[in-house]
């Protein structure tokens, strides 16, 4: 399913829309190019679950966790793009099942993500006025994104 962002409120309210609907052990893998809008929506998530302060890119970190009480659930947020594949994944110690939700950039750098808890989100555009989103949910994220995007305008 694809659907249209207009604006970068309308990115903010998508982000909004997952950390309400967000569980622990999810993925949400945002796919797209240098300046799509991948850490915007990690952001706008971020803050949704609660968090109150900066939220900075996990490039040069690679993984960033927030943890109760400064979010509602545990968040691991990631960003793959400096990476060159599974191995490399393997060796920072994400596990699949972790208790957290994953919030994903860069995946394609890892082999992908997918599974049943995964919602793969591929942003395309740069244009600061309208982005296209297609997603891929898992069997366990199917029926929230279809919720979600049937809500988005």
């Amino acid at each position: 399913m694809t659907i249209a962002i207009a604006s970068l409120e309308a990115m903010q309210a998508l982000g909004t829309e997952l950390a309400a609907v967000a569980q622990p052990g999810d993925v949400i893998a945002l796919s797209g190019e240098l300046g799509a809008g991948k850490s915007t929506l990690a952001r706008a998530i971020l803050l949704a679950l609660g968090f109150a302060g900066e939220v900075p890119s996990p490039t040069f970190a690679l993984i960033l966790p927030y943890d109760p009480p400064e979010v509602r659930i545990p968040v691991i947020h990631a960003d793959f793009y400096r990476l060159d594949g599974a191995m490399e994944l393997d060796e920072l110690g994400l596990d699949a099942g972790d208790p957290a939700l994953l919030i994903a950039e860069w995946p394609e750098r890892v082999g992908g993500l997918a599974g049943p808890d995964t919602l793969e989100l591929r942003i395309m555009g740069t244009d600061a006025s309208e982005r296209t989103i297609t997603a891929q949910a898992g069997s366990n994220w199917h029926a929230r994104w279809q919720q979600i995007a049937g809500g988005v305008s």
